[in-house]
């Protein structure tokens, strides 16, 4: 679609869009947010990191990147816990070519794995929305895609501080690892739909087989790169009532009141 009204454009005289923008124009800047907390024994964090890996290096990511507008995008990569996991940030990278692409997964692949204990999907919204703030990139959209397999119990409360991210324009997707009980009344795809997304257009992915990770992934990263918009099944859901955003919190504190 986006070719089509460019050549309109063309023909109408009108000077496409695409060379409007400048060499720091992206159609997106995506930032990943990665869960590594101890929930996860260390064979699904390891399928995690590949599968985010073999989705960055996948035909449909790239052709997704360079169907855009601009063509390009600008990405970067963090894990957390409790923390951000200050060797694990991956600062921003344009790509627009599948070099690009491959260049960006192969550093994530290269990088250790380290877990830490807690949850602080706050921390994680926070650090995502600095790095987006403070990107050389400038953004027609901008995205956190936040991975996690559990409730905030750590940090500040996360519904604020996602309200707050929102409120500067900036889009927060889910992908919850829905392997175990989280503890979430109305299971963890829920809590995150209530609690943790937000923006136009934002979804929560549920992944209920750790196998089946690499692929919501890459579905996952197509949407957030294309702005397409996400399938019915893929969403905020209804007719439930209204999670307790803080009950992360206190489920934590209710084991040391034991």
């Amino acid at each position: 679609m986006l070719a089509t009204i460019a050549m309109l454009l063309t023909l109408s005289g009108a000077t496409p869009v695409a060379a409007q923008l400048g060499a720091s124009d992206v159609d997106v800047k995506l930032v990943l947010a990665v869960d590594t907390s101890r929930s996860m024994d260390q064979e699904e964090v390891r399928i995690q990191r590949e599968g985010y890996v073999e989705a960055l290096k996948h035909r449909e990511f790239i052709e997704a990147v360079t169907g855009g507008l601009t063509g390009r995008i600008a990405i970067s990569y963090f894990e957390w816990a409790g923390y951000v996991v200050p060797d694990s940030v991956i600062d921003w990278h344009l790509i627009e070519t599948e070099q690009d692409a491959i260049a960006f997964a192969s550093k994530l692949e290269q990088r250790p794995i380290i877990t830490q204990r807690r949850t602080s999907i706050s921390t994680a919204i926070a650090q995502g929305a600095a790095m987006i703030v403070s990107s050389p990139y400038s953004g027609i959209r901008q995205v956190i895609d936040v991975s996690g397999d559990g409730t905030n119990n750590s940090g500040n409360p996360v519904a604020p501080t996602r309200d707050k991210a929102v409120e500067a324009g900036i889009i927060i997707n889910g992908l919850t690892l829905m392997l175990r009980p989280s503890g979430a009344p109305g299971g963890l795809d829920k809590y995150y739909a209530d609690c943790v997304i937000g923006g136009p257009g934002s979804f929560v992915l549920p992944v209920y087989k750790i196998e089946d990770f690499a692929v919501a992934v890459r579905r996952k990263l197509v949407l957030e790169v294309s702005g397409l918009p996400a399938s019915p099944t893929v969403g905020k859901i209804a007719d439930q009532p209204a999670t307790d955003c803080m009950i992360g919190e206190r489920q934590w504190q209710d084991m040391f009141d034991r």
